[in-house]
């Protein structure tokens, strides 16, 4: 699935978080990855001074790692947050080694 970095896709993703029950924040901090995610209190925080395409990047990025219920989705929400699972970026980078032979 390929979708266009505008603010419209950033406001999709902002709602497919609200409806996994996290709150975005956006603040100023030495984050090493752009983000921080706080699973206790299911807040999301990124870096405020990244542009429309980092945040995008950022949320995509922290998706796979937080526990979604899909049943807590709505009909549009589960639709694209199944698109964005079955794309092969998501949740684990293909260059990135896991194991080693020995």
């Amino acid at each position: 699935m390929s979708f266009k970095y505008t603010p419209n896709t950033l406001k999709k993703l902002e709602g497919l978080f609200d409806e996994a029950r996290y709150i975005i924040r956006y603040e100023k901090g030495h984050f090493n990855s752009g983000y921080c995610v706080l699973e206790e209190r299911r807040v999301v925080v990124i870096n405020k001074f990244l542009s429309v395409e980092g945040r995008i990047n950022a949320l995509i990025e922290i998706l796979p790692s937080i526990a979604v219920n899909e049943e807590e989705l709505s009909g549009e929400m589960l639709k694209w947050y199944r698109a964005l699972k079955t794309e092969p970026a998501f949740g684990a980078d293909p260059t990135v080694q896991t194991q080693m032979d020995i």
